[in-house]
């Protein structure tokens, strides 16, 4: 027999997200954004913008997997993405990578989940509204 519960799958599904971009967003609080920082004045904008990462690395993914606002915060992540694209990998968007696959795969995945999450929503099992 098949197994179906989607508010199971959706808390999966914010789990992982919410995991996998928090690390993110936890390397660059020990790392730093100096990177960020210096792609972000090449477009012309202040670098102190770089440290809205954390909003979109630490504390969205975070909420996200508490169930918290989830759709907002999920969007949050997207946005995230987007500005990650555009900012270090827009010339790779149509390019394949070493072993064959796009060279976006992950933040392809990491997008394309966010928007999902934002769709769907946190499921049964989430932190009270």
């Amino acid at each position: 027999m098949f197994l179906k519960n989607t508010d199971l799958g959706a808390l999966l599904l914010r789990l992982v997200l919410g995991g996998m971009i928090l690390f993110h967003g936890l390397a660059k609080m020990i790392t730093g954004v100096g990177g960020i920082e210096v792609a972000i004045e090449q477009w012309g904008l202040p670098g102190v913008l770089a440290y809205a990462v954390f909003i979109g690395e630490v504390i969205a993914p975070a909420m996200v997997i508490l169930g918290y606002r989830t759709s907002l915060f999920a969007l949050l992540i997207a946005v995230n993405m987007m500005v990650a694209i555009a900012l270090v990998h827009v010339d790779d968007i149509f390019m394949l990578g070493s072993s064959g696959g796009w060279s976006l795969e992950l933040q392809g995945l990491f997008l394309g989940t966010a928007l999902v999450v934002m769709l769907i929503g946190p499921g049964r099992y989430k932190m009270k509204n």
